[in-house]
């Protein structure tokens, strides 16, 4: 080192010493007059604005819910960065469902995980704070209501990188993440779970019905599932003004099918499925919360409506029975108000064995829009549950069956009983005869009674 340095340097050292007096001075003047609350305040306080003022990075703190919505971004990153696991990250986890396509890995808490996008490096942690689900529960925010931990994701890279970490790279992991999901989707069949809103336990809908194989009379099958392509339609709703969203009223005595439907529905769509027993739901607000947490692309089923809960009709006045306090307002703000525009690509299905029993206000188009009946056994009916049981296309049998179901009602789920006892063709369709002529009497005798009855 030159001997011109040495005073330069021994200035800087002079002036640090200085200041650093100084700083003590200061300090041993605040620790005199001012409270310990006020003096960890400012020191830190100045200290995080210092640490701001230099830092070179940017970071994005992206929680699980947005309000009273799913936030698409963190189911996103959920998914993308399962695909990503590199050398920097320490722990995941793994695990695969029976009907999965491949095995799903996902961040574990508060693991960090480290990507390239366009050359940027940006670095992912996942945060995991844990909550009293119960203190929080009347809490309008999703992150701390739905969930006995609040799930959020920080994203960190480069300042000067900003731009394009926003305007390309979240909007690729958005599009990327919807590839992987429809890549390796199984439907899921999510149920509330107390607390906890829709429980993190969904099951896999290992259901194999499909139209394909769906026993129900040809030209209505034809029918639904020409209107369920039509739904599908993209932009179409956006175009005439109306939310993406289609209600089905299945109805019908036992047994006939509205759950292999409400299966072959959601194989034909790939849709997740949302059971809801509204016994479980305490409030109002709190079905909404419910309903606005359903993914797009999805379909409620709220099964036998007319025997959950006593839905009071409108006109009568709403009184909630045995503290229940979900109405059938709440209920019809979300089918078919303002809520309704929540969420795109929905599915709302009602099933009952009682039709005459609900409220119209349920019924009138735009709420239910196609009322399918689920009718006893038709001989097209028939005809596809003789190819699923017996890998037949006709027998000379089916002539008097088809004659007898014209005068009997039975249902699809009788017939396919009657037609499970033998493997062998001709033994079933004989044993499904006699069950059937055994109706018919027993059908007969019912109304020759009635008759006597009258008479007398």
């Amino acid at each position: 080192m030159s001997p011109q340095r040495i005073p330069d340097i021994k200035a800087v050292f002079s002036a640090a010493a200085s200041l650093a007096a100084s700083a003590m001075l200061i300090r041993s003047v605040a620790n005199e007059f001012l409270p310990p609350e006020i003096q960890n305040f400012f020191f830190f306080s100045g200290f995080r604005h210092l640490s701001h003022h230099f830092s070179s990075h940017f970071t994005i703190v992206i929680e699980e819910f947005q309000g009273q919505f799913v936030n698409q971004v963190f189911e996103a990153a959920n998914v993308y960065l399962g695909t990503i696991v590199n050398p920097s990250t320490q722990r995941v986890r793994l695990g695969k469902a029976e009907n999965e396509k491949r095995v799903e890995i996902t961040i574990d808490r508060n693991e960090e995980i480290v990507d390239s996008f366009e050359n940027v490096q940006v670095k992912w942690r996942l945060i995991c704070t844990q909550v009293d689900a119960v203190n929080f529960r009347h809490r309008p925010d999703l992150n701390a209501t739905l969930r006995s931990e609040i799930k959020s994701y920080e994203l960190s890279f480069p300042k000067k990188h900003k731009e394009k970490v926003l305007g390309s790279y979240l909007p690729y992991i958005l599009e990327r993440s919807k590839a992987i999901k429809e890549e390796s989707k199984a439907i899921k069949l999510h149920t509330v779970a107390p607390y906890n809103g829709w429980g993190s336990d969904a099951v896999n809908l290992s259901h194999p019905m499909t139209f394909k194989n769906l026993a129900m009379d040809s030209g209505l099958k034809k029918a639904l599932v020409e209107d369920l392509d039509n739904f599908l339609r993209e932009g179409f709703y956006g175009r005439i003004g109306k939310a993406w969203k289609r209600g089905y009223l299945l109805y019908g005595p036992p047994g006939t099918g509205k759950s292999s439907l409400i299966a072959a529905i959601a194989n034909h769509l790939n849709f997740d499925i949302y059971d809801l027993d509204l016994t479980d739901v305490q409030s109002n607000s709190d079905l909404r919360s419910l309903l606005l947490s359903m993914s797009s692309r999805s379909i409620l089923v709220i099964e036998d409506i007319d025997c959950t809960i006593k839905l009071q009709n409108r006109e009568v006045g709403e009184v909630p029975e045995n503290g229940q306090k979900v109405t059938l307002s709440g209920l019809l703000n979300f089918i078919d108000g303002l809520w309704s525009c929540c969420g795109n690509e929905r599915l709302i299905i009602f099933t009952t064995n009682h039709k005459e029993r609900l409220d119209p206000a349920l019924l009138r188009p735009g709420r239910m829009d196609m009322h399918v009946e689920m009718s006893y056994c038709t001989f097209s009916a028939f005809k596809q549950l003789a190819l699923n049981y017996l890998g037949l296309c006709h027998h000379q049998l089916f002539d008097q069956i088809e004659g007898l179901l014209r005068e009997v009602k039975v249902t699809p789920a009788e017939v396919a009983g009657e037609l499970m006892k033998n493997t062998n063709a001709e033994i079933s369709l004989h044993s499904l005869l006699k069950f059937l002529h055994t109706k018919m009497g027993e059908c007969t005798k019912m109304i020759t009674n009635k008759n006597l009855e009258a008479e007398e």
